[in-house]
C-alpha cells in the first residue's frame, strides 16, 4: 500500500512548521534573557566602597570586603554603615565562622 505523497508533504510541512515555532520560542528566551542581562546595572564598586568604608579605622580591609561583596551583589548599601535593608544581597553574606562578611 502506497502512500500518497500529498500526506507525506503535508506531515513534513507540519513537521516543519513546528520546528519553526520552536526555535522562534527558544531566540525569544534567550533574548529576553540577554536584555535582562544588559539592562542590569553596573557599580562602580572602587568609588561605592570608597565612600563606605571612608570613616572606617581599617579603610583597607574594609574596601576590600566590601569590594568582594560588591562584585558578588552588584550593590552598596549608601552611607558608612547599615542600611542593609537596600542591599539584601549584600546583607547575607558571611564568613566561614557565621559572621557578616560585608562592612
Amino acid at each position: 500500500m502506497a502512500i500518497p505523497r500529498a500526506l507525506v508533504a503535508s506531515i513534513f510541512l507540519a513537521l516543519l512548521a513546528v520546528h519553526g515555532v520552536q526555535a522562534l520560542q527558544t531566540n525569544q528566551l534567550t533574548s529576553n534573557a540577554a536584555a535582562e542581562a544588559a539592562y542590569t546595572p553596573k557599580i562602580d564598586c572602587g568609588s561605592a566602597c570608597a565612600a563606605r568604608c571612608k570613616l572606617s579605622s581599617r579603610p583597607n580591609l574594609c574596601k576590600r570586603a566590601c569590594g568582594t561583596c560588591c562584585a558578588r551583589c552588584s550593590c552598596v548599601p549608601p552611607g558608612t554603615y547599615g542600611n542593609y535593608d537596600a542591599c539584601p544581597c549584600y546583607a547575607s553574606l558571611t564568613t566561614r565562622d557565621n559572621k557578616p562578611k560585608c562592612p
